[in-house]
């Protein structure tokens, strides 16, 4: 009985030939196998006896049902996404250097072209403002207010501070230029180097927002953030040098007699001062207000790790809160038609 299969598989490969074969004794004690069946009449072919049916009418398509499902972008509409490694530790060689006895510092107005990392680098990927509060093209930034003015405001919109690190990278764009615009100090790019106005700081600080108001707006030396197109890193962020002095969040540790604590002010102000990248000012702290004193935010980017400081301070909760007041004025001098003459040393 073993052999059946393969009779019944002769017989199938002989009748797909054409002929009938002739009949097979039927092995002892077994029924009589079937004749095989006739032939296909000669015009007729194997596919014309089956023949499969047509393919089913595509169901109509939309654009958005083909496209695949799209990401979400990593940051909202009037942010921008920062994303690269960052160098905590840069060598630049300074080509024209002027020392500034006023201030006690000293403002390199040339750079060679040319930037050494000498310190492991740090991936980053962020979303930060692109002009400053309230990140408005236009608007006149906000001013007189705290490092916790500006992280309350900042919580409030679902953001925060920008990190010092992601402040700097966002500055220096992606060739890590000195200045946001390149490697030499220039008056023209931002409004820095204004003829200096001796604030009353009495009225300043008044209670009385008339008095208050009428000093700010003689002080006001500033310009609509965006004014200045060459303004701007090579990331797309504008003003980060000059304008407005801003506040951020440290990645390091205070030391000596900071008294920024977790707090820094970075970019300089519309003054004859440290107009670049990587300088900062630590000398005041949280609580410091004044009227050239503005922020930015920063926000973690969807879909990215989150960046978070291994050996800086302790940052303080702070509760999201509107703090930083909306800005108009009227009589303002702006940026002073001379400039401040340096004569750097080579």
């Amino acid at each position: 009985m073993r052999r059946l299969p393969r009779l019944a598989a002769s017989l199938l490969l002989l009748g797909s030939c054409g002929a009938p074969p002739a009949p097979l004794p039927s092995p002892a004690g077994s029924a009589p196998l079937p004749p095989a069946a006739p032939p296909l009449p000669p015009t007729a072919s194997a596919s014309a006896t089956s023949p499969e049916p047509p393919d089913p009418p595509a169901p109509p398509t939309s654009a958005s049902a083909s496209a695949a499902p799209s990401t979400p972008p990593p940051c909202p509409e009037n942010m921008v996404f920062v994303q690269g490694s960052f160098c905590p530790q840069v060598e630049r060689r300074c080509l024209r250097k002027e020392t500034n006895k006023p201030n006690r510092l000293e403002i390199c107005h040339e750079f060679a072209e040319e930037t050494r990392c000498v310190a492991p680098e740090e991936p980053r990927a962020f979303c930060i403002d692109r002009y400053e509060y309230p990140n408005q093209q236009g608007a006149h930034p906000a001013w007189m207010v705290s490092w916790w003015d500006a992280e309350a405001t900042c919580r409030a919109e679902g953001k925060r501070l920008c990190h010092e690190s992601e402040w700097i990278m966002a500055c220096e764009g992606p060739q890590r230029t000195p200045f946001p615009y390149g490697w030499a100090r220039d008056q023209e790019a931002c409004n820095i180097d204004n003829i200096y106005i001796t604030p009353h700081l009495n009225e300043m600080y008044s209670s009385r927002p008339e008095v208050a108001s009428r000093e700010l707006a003689r002080l006001d030396q500033s310009t609509p953030s965006g004014a200045m197109a060459r303004c701007k890193s090579g990331y797309g962020v504008h003003d980060m040098t000059g304008n407005f002095d801003e506040w951020v969040t440290r990645d390091d540790m205070p030391r000596g007699k900071d008294k920024g604590k977790w707090a820094a002010l970075k970019g300089g102000a519309w003054g004859h001062v440290r107009n670049a990248c990587r300088p900062r000012t630590t000398s005041h702290s949280p609580e410091f207000t004044y009227y050239f004193i503005s922020f930015r935010c920063c926000a973690d980017a969807q879909g990215h790790p989150v960046y978070k400081p291994t050996h800086g301070p302790q940052i303080p909760e702070v509760k999201p809160a509107r703090r930083a007041p909306a800005v108009s004025v009227e009589g303002a001098p702006g940026p002073s038609k001379q400039k401040v003459k340096a004569n750097p040393a080579r």
